[in-house]
């Protein structure tokens, strides 16, 4: 659950301390995402980077971070082996979101939470993860969907993600799915207004 996640990330920071690393803010979602804002305490054992947060004047703007730094590389590789986490467990896979682009003011409602002085970690948060989890849940079904029923949407935040979600493929037959998908999930409403 929650504890373990913190655990993993403070062990991370003084890692990256003793690797002579420099201070980073990750911007973290999926899973390990839904396991702090107590979501769910379903174990993670990956924890997806969408990038690096760079603060300026008090807002957060979000940087695609290609390759995971060599420092941190090294600090995640001491971090797996004491916590037996798998191997590329510090990813990037989510990266490319940056490109297909975020859910309207995705980087306002960032949750920080700040490890110690090398490492500051901003959580997607609940409203957001309704738009990623809606989208894989329409992509991939399984396991996200019932992450959905756990995220308890309203009507109006599961609208949102709905027009937000067809932002991210516009083919027909994809709508269809997703109006599927919602009316099973108990938005039929929903279905009319997108």
């Amino acid at each position: 659950g929650k504890e373990n996640v913190d655990r993993i990330f403070k062990a991370l920071e003084r890692q990256i301390e003793i690797h002579g690393g420099k201070p980073v803010s990750l911007v973290v979602i999926g899973g390990t995402a839904l396991v702090v804002q107590e979501v769910t305490s379903r174990t993670t054992r990956d924890v997806d980077i969408l990038g690096e947060a760079i603060e300026k004047e008090g807002r957060v703007e979000i940087r695609k971070m290609e390759e995971i730094p060599e420092f941190l590389k090294k600090a995640a590789a001491v971090v797996q082996r004491d916590f037996n986490l798998p191997e590329n467990w510090l990813n990037t896979g989510p990266a490319s979101q940056i490109d297909l682009g975020l859910p309207p003011g995705f980087e306002s409602r960032l949750v920080r939470k700040k490890y110690g002085d090398y490492l500051t970690v901003y959580f997607a948060s609940r409203i957001d993860l309704i738009h990623f989890k809606l989208f894989a849940a329409v992509d991939r079904g399984g396991y996200h969907v019932e992450d959905l029923k756990l995220l308890n949407p309203s009507e109006e935040v599961m609208e949102q993600a709905a027009r937000w979600v067809l932002t991210q493929d516009v083919s027909p037959e994809f709508r269809k799915i997703l109006k599927q998908c919602l009316k099973e999930l108990g938005y039929g409403k929903v279905t009319e207004r997108i």
